[in-house]
């Protein structure tokens, strides 16, 4: 829910929200702890899940408008009547799952429950488009008609023909659509997670990192970019969302960028390329991080264990760029007068720390993914209120409420139309042919089908939330190339990395416009800025794709000869894109020369990067003896001009 819409909400609105998460979060601790055991009554996974919907898609028609951005008090009539609707359709499921689940109501049902099915499937298309927007419910509204017709397309793209009424009770009632991944995944894993990065937001986590990071890095040099990076990285681990993190970390981090002399359009650039990092990087990573948990059937821990190394990397080569860039141009760092102290800083956060170390351990080595979150929050608050500095308020405490109800709302409604796609491919038959056909257009080369599935995640992405085109092609891609003799993980992680570079890549660029917004600059050239910046996140999903090393699937040694080819590799790259790299000094300085050398230099940190895999039709050897020629040829002429050039 965006900002705007948070700034129209009534005072009565307000309460349901909050009153809304309290119940959200009360259900979900009540199923995720296993108290039935206690009480004597142990819901069923679709009773769960229809009683979170009960409790969170009216809240989606009463907090968020019609039109999206308009203000209208009170919440007008038809709002409250969807909002009845949506509740006393999730409760008729809820009070029938037994007789469902007994009588197989996914294939068959009576009469009146396919009229309840109908009514559902559209109150969640609309609640699907009031959260994502029109380009999300267009895509969700015609994929969830496919089996309507789907015995009338072509043979390639055939599928089951299924009538309106048994589509609707398949829709509703099978573990495929509304009850499916991303609402078991929401249920199950998200609501922990949503509720811990809101708590530390709202007790002053942000601020601590954002200061923490200016005491260690702001004095060195290009200082405020590269506490962009450390701040955001964090930030955006929390929030999980791009434009969020943009927003709470760029009016802090584009000043001080501007007053050490990077440009606006530079430090617009930086902002936005650290804010998409901050949402890959572990452990408190986006809800798509979430679903590939359930899609895969592994700990979350695994994934956030996954995720470290391309995030790590992903961060180092903006950290390199920003360190080259500052120096070619001779950036200094912020005055030390100016900047917060590392012992105040630390002596008023180091709950912060010991929290998110809490988290890590449970995360990773007691293997509780699901519980962990409720834990951390719960021991974050208690400090927290132990602290008279920080101490909340009863105001405070309806505002984190309040927070993250809206949050919830606004993933129940995305996370039940994308469910509504994946219903769409099961019932018609499709989920379990489309990997053949794409092998099939693909000529069953995986180099090929790897390229499609990243311009597929791109475009993808550019019109759905990154967890929804990931879903898409979880069910559509990653089958074909898991089939091929790739990575699971690997295969996932790659459509995830893709999926997120809509936010950097021209024309849409929605981080960047944002970023341009706080900045004052162009959003255009922002984001051609902000595509520089980060083109090295262009490279890394073919890393890790083709050598799982770097998702820590291998041998020790192994993992540490990719990391070290990877790291090397990067620091040349970004010595070619920013035009320096130390001994060699300023490229741009050589006339006409810096092209071949900086050319020279990305071209080589591709090859040293570039892993050996049976897919790619150059030996190991080869690659090797490539990468060293071409670093050796490009710094001895680097060199040798440099020391002959005149001065």
């Amino acid at each position: 829910m965006s900002e705007e819409q948070q700034d129209l909400r009534n005072p009565l609105t307000g309460k349901i929200l909050a009153i809304g998460a309290l119940l959200t979060a009360t259900l979900a601790i009540y199923q995720i702890f296993n108290l039935g055991t206690y009480t004597g009554f142990t819901m069923l996974t679709s009773q769960y899940i229809y009683a979170l919907l009960a409790m969170m898609l009216p809240t989606v028609f009463i907090a968020i408008p019609l039109a999206r951005g308009r203000r209208i008090e009170p919440t007008p009539w038809y709002d409250w009547l969807l909002a009845v609707a949506s509740s006393l359709c999730c409760i008729f499921f809820i009070i029938n799952s037994n007789e469902a689940v007994d009588e197989g109501w996914e294939y068959a049902a009576p009469q009146n429950v396919v009229y309840i099915s109908l009514l559902t499937w559209a109150l969640a298309l609309e609640a699907t488009r009031r959260c994502g927007g029109w380009p999300i419910f267009i895509v969700v509204f015609l994929a969830s008609l496919f089996p309507l017709f789907a015995g009338y397309l072509p043979d390639s793209f055939a599928g089951i023909s299924t009538p309106i009424d048994l589509a609707a009770i398949y829709h509703t009632n099978s573990d495929e659509s509304l009850l499916g991944i991303p609402s078991q995944a929401f249920a199950n894993l998200v609501i922990g997670f949503l509720l811990f990065g809101i708590a530390l937001q709202r007790t002053g986590g942000g601020k601590f990192f954002i200061d923490l990071a200016f005491a260690l890095l702001g004095k060195v040099r290009g200082g405020p970019a590269k506490v962009s990076i450390f701040s955001s990285g964090l930030m955006g681990s929390m929030s999980g969302s791009v434009v969020t993190n943009v927003l709470t970390t760029g009016p802090l981090s584009i000043p001080a960028m501007r007053k050490v002399g990077f440009s606006k359009t530079y430090a617009a650039g930086v902002e936005t390329c650290a804010s998409t990092g901050g949402v890959l990087m572990p452990p408190v990573m986006g809800a798509t991080a979430f679903v590939m948990a359930t899609f895969l059937d592994i700990p979350y821990g695994d994934i956030a264990l996954a995720a470290a190394i391309p995030s790590a990397l992903y961060f180092f080569g903006l950290f390199t760029q920003i360190d080259f860039y500052a120096a070619r141009n001779r950036l200094a760092g912020l005055p030390a007068i100016d900047l917060p102290k590392i012992k105040q800083t630390m002596i008023e956060g180091w709950h912060y720390i010991f929290v998110f170390a809490f988290l890590i351990w449970m995360l990773l080595f007691m293997k509780q993914e699901a519980i962990a979150p409720f834990y951390a929050t719960a021991l974050l608050l208690v400090i927290n209120q132990l602290r008279k500095h920080s101490r909340w308020k009863w105001q405070d405490f309806k505002d984190f409420a309040e927070s993250c109800g809206a949050l919830f709302a606004e993933l129940t409604g995305l996370m039940a139309g994308v469910g509504l796609i994946m219903g769409a491919l099961a019932v018609s038959g499709m989920s379990g042919t489309i990997a053949n056909d794409l092998l099939f257009i693909a000529g069953g080369d995986m180099l090929v089908l790897l390229i499609m599935g990243a311009l597929t995640s791109f475009i993808l992405g550019i019109g759905m939330p990154v967890t929804a085109a990931y879903i898409f092609l979880a069910i559509a891609l990653a089958p074909a190339l898991i089939n091929g003799g790739m990575n699971p993980m690997a295969v996932h992680m790659f459509i995830l990395y893709w999926g997120m570079l809509s936010f950097i890549t021209p024309p849409v660029a929605i981080g960047a416009f944002a970023a341009a917004s706080v900045a004052g600059s162009s959003p255009m050239r922002t984001s051609l800025v902000s595509m520089q910046m980060g083109s090295i996140i262009y490279f890394i999903p073919f890393f890790f794709v083709l050598e799982p090393a770097l998702l820590l699937q291998g041998t020790a040694t192994e993992i540490i000869i990719a990391i070290a080819c990877a790291v090397g590799g990067i620091v040349l790259i970004s010595g070619g894109l920013q035009g320096y790299l130390p001994k060699l000094g300023d490229l741009t300085e050589r006339g006409l020369l810096h092209w071949p050398l900086r050319l020279g230099l990305i071209v080589g940190g591709l090859f040293l990067a570039m892993p050996h895999n049976p897919y790619i039709l150059i030996s190991e050897q080869t690659l090797f003896i490539l990468s060293f020629g071409l670093i050796a040829l490009t710094l001895a002429l680097g060199l040798v001009h440099r020391r002959w050039a005149p001065a």
